[in-house]
């Protein structure tokens, strides 16, 4: 299997095979952005899948932290009112 490495200019991205040094530096000198995931896969369209696949995992994990971010202070709230309530007894 290979690594591959992505780059990124707007919703565009190139995939590239860790070995392309010199197509690296041109894509980066050209406004592409190296992202951060790196993969090991059989071909190109392979390791997109790949990276549209943690991508999607990424926000989905982010989407679930947000959702649960929201109602804790809520929930901290009501339980130091009902402590307080409790205690007060």
């Amino acid at each position: 299997m290979l690594n591959y490495f992505f780059f990124q200019k707007g919703k565009q991205i190139v995939v590239l095979e860790s070995s392309d040094v010199g197509k690296a530096s041109q894509l980066i000198e050209h406004g592409y952005e190296k992202q951060f995931e790196e993969v090991s896969a059989t071909n190109e369209k392979n390791a997109l899948a790949r990276f549209a696949d943690i991508r999607r995992d990424n926000q989905i994990d982010r989407d679930n932290f947000l959702a649960g971010a929201g109602p804790m202070p809520l929930i901290g709230g009501l339980t130091a009112i009902a402590a307080y309530l409790v205690s007060k007894k």
